[in-house]
């Protein structure tokens, strides 16, 4: 190969002047001579591993040495749902996966979600861990012991849905309130006729849920008064609760124009509309949720004899704000 260049092999400098900081520092963390930050270690790790120099491997086993050790813990619902089980197993992931720290993730799923309950769960969870994620109904006994982890410098997010107390570190989740408008769009424009709509919430204390039905009454209310929204039926996040409230919903509405369910239950809501609609008595019906999953009904993502089922986040169409 005579008369070609060679690329030089990368250097110690090359590493330092990629990862903006001094040959000194390079060399401290690749021999361990003194402490370093983490996120300045994790730098160098990164400038070394793209220029393919020779150390990149010793390099990645000292940054493990400088990352602190951190346990993140997560409360969630319902052991047997499969969107919570999905959300534990990403959650999971995402802290194996996270580079600035040697996370573990405890992941805790609770079938008693009673205020007390989970009051309880969380200071006694959140003794054992560096920082806690929770999702739960929104009560003055939860946020007491959210209030009670934080005086002791142990940060709780809200994690789904939010909670009415201040010392929460953060909240995780999405615009709740442009989620029950989204909705209400969408059964508004695509329904055949105007007429009833069923409501199908898991608890009037999940704060998310609560702010999805406002904000969807409040579409419908200003901009398709033509439609009737019908008093929520309360699941308890059960599919066999739901299916017996739609069914009753829809002996009772026989022009229904749609459904809107705000937490669990869409799994026994189409079963009812398999059973009640498979005759041919009832038109489509258009309906909406949030917490599909691939188990929950793959006939869900489209349109049946008896229902087209709408999922906003999967959709490009332009909705409101």
């Amino acid at each position: 190969m005579a008369g070609f260049p060679r690329n030089p092999r990368p250097t110690i400098s090359d590493v330092a002047k990629l990862a903006g900081v001094s040959v000194a520092t390079v060399d401290r963390v690749l021999n361990g001579r003194a402490p370093v930050r983490s996120d300045t270690a994790t730098r160098i790790q990164a400038a070394a591993e793209s220029l393919g120099f020779h150390a990149a491997g010793v390099l990645r086993e000292r940054v493990k040495g400088v990352q602190p050790r951190c346990t993140l813990g997560f409360i969630l619902q319902e052991p047997q749902s499969h969107f919570y089980r999905a959300v534990g197993r990403a959650l999971e992931e995402a802290t194996e996966a996270e580079t600035s720290i040697r996370g573990q993730a405890r992941v805790l799923y609770m079938d008693d979600i009673s205020p007390e309950a989970v009051s309880e769960k969380i200071r006694e969870f959140g003794e054992h861990v560096d920082a806690l994620a929770v999702v739960a109904g929104d009560h003055p006994l939860v946020a007491a012991g959210v209030e009670y982890l934080a005086a002791k410098h142990i940060p709780v997010f809200t994690l789904i849905t939010d909670l009415n107390t201040s010392l929460r570190a953060g909240y995780v989740g999405l615009d709740n309130r442009r989620k029950g408008r989204i909705a209400a769009w969408y059964i508004s424009q695509l329904a055949r006729e105007p007429g009833p709509i069923a409501i199908f919430v898991g608890s009037h204390r999940i704060q998310c849920q609560e702010l999805c039905e406002m904000s969807f009454r409040s579409y419908i209310r200003e901009l398709a008064p033509q439609f009737e929204v019908l008093e929520p039926i309360v699941t308890m996040e059960s599919d066999q609760v739901a299916m017996e409230g739609m069914r009753d919903i829809l002996r009772r509405h026989s022009g229904l124009a749609g459904f809107y369910v705000v937490g669990s239950g869409v799994e026994g809501v189409l079963r009812s509309l398999d059973a009640e609609g498979s005759s041919g008595e009832f038109p489509p019906i258009i309906g909406v949720g949030h917490e599909q999953t691939p188990c929950d009904a793959p006939r869900a993502f489209g349109e049946t004899a008896s229902c087209r089922f709408v999922t906003p986040c999967r959709s490009t169409r332009k909705a409101p704000d």
